[in-house]
């Protein structure tokens, strides 16, 4: 399971949202939300590495499942391959279908 902070940053026009994610062993991460959706009963959220945003190779981003426990956010890896495969195939579409400009 990996917990998480929320740190909100300004940006210029829009709230980014900046999650702290600590590991099971204690490693500290920041990750940008790039996006979230209910799929099947259960909210999901993809994150790219906030440090490395501008160096991150188009595409890379993580899919964490999102749980309420007592009030507080955590994020926990999805362990089922056939629903891992339908999140990321949504976020997929969500991030890189074609724009029809005709």
């Amino acid at each position: 399971m990996i917990d998480e902070t929320n740190n909100n940053m300004e940006d210029t026009e829009d709230t980014v949202d900046i999650y702290t994610l600590v590991d099971e062993e204690g490693n500290e991460m920041e990750f940008q939300l790039l996006a979230e959706a209910d799929i099947d009963g259960a909210h999901y959220v993809a994150l790219a590495p906030a440090e490395e945003l501008d160096d991150a190779e188009e595409g890379d981003y993580v899919i964490l499942q999102q749980l309420d426990e007592d009030g507080e956010k955590t994020f926990v890896t999805v362990d089922d391959d056939e629903t891992l495969d339908k999140v990321a195939e949504f976020f997929d579409d969500l991030f890189f279908s074609e724009v029809d400009c005709d």
